[in-house]
């Protein structure tokens, strides 16, 4: 079985680790890691360079979330592997706009499931800022598992 796993550093991806490292699979089981960290310029709305230098500043950005999604990758796949030693554990980041680069991903690597954390917006959020899970779970050819965190409050 082939997995994708995408995650990007909140804790609602944490709790799809969490999950996903809770569950058993067949010993040939691979795991691929996706972490896609966004253009900065790209991503901030509203931001757009006007000409003249940034001084640098776009590329250290980028290099940091080039960065902090290495690390993202590099601590999710330790923890599967230290909760489940026969799993194939790959990683991957990307630069790209999520809800692409992830479908992207799992046609390239043949997964036969994602798991992706929901952040639980609300309908009127998900509309404004569209959702990653959602878009993910409507175009993809195969299972989505889409993980929400637990609900740590206590309800009153």
């Amino acid at each position: 079985m082939k997995i994708l796993l995408a995650i990007d550093g909140s804790d609602y991806s944490k709790a799809a680790v969490e999950e996903l490292s809770r569950l058993s699979f067949p010993s040939n089981t691979e795991v691929r890691i996706l972490s896609v960290y966004e253009n900065p310029i790209l991503a901030t709305p509203g931001i757009a360079p006007l000409g003249g230098s940034l001084g640098g500043y776009y590329e250290e950005v980028l290099s940091n979330a080039k960065k902090s999604a290495e690390e993202n990758v590099k601590v999710a796949a330790r923890q599967l592997q230290n909760k489940n030693t026969n799993l194939s554990v790959s990683k991957i980041t990307v630069n790209g706009l999520p809800k692409m680069a992830i479908l992207d991903e799992a046609e390239t690597f043949g997964a036969e499931l994602i798991v992706v954390g929901s952040h639980g917006h609300g309908a009127f959020k998900r509309f404004l800022l569209g959702s990653v899970s959602q878009s993910v779970a409507v175009h993809a050819d195969c299972s989505v598992l889409i993980v929400r965190k637990p609900n740590t409050e206590e309800k009153r």
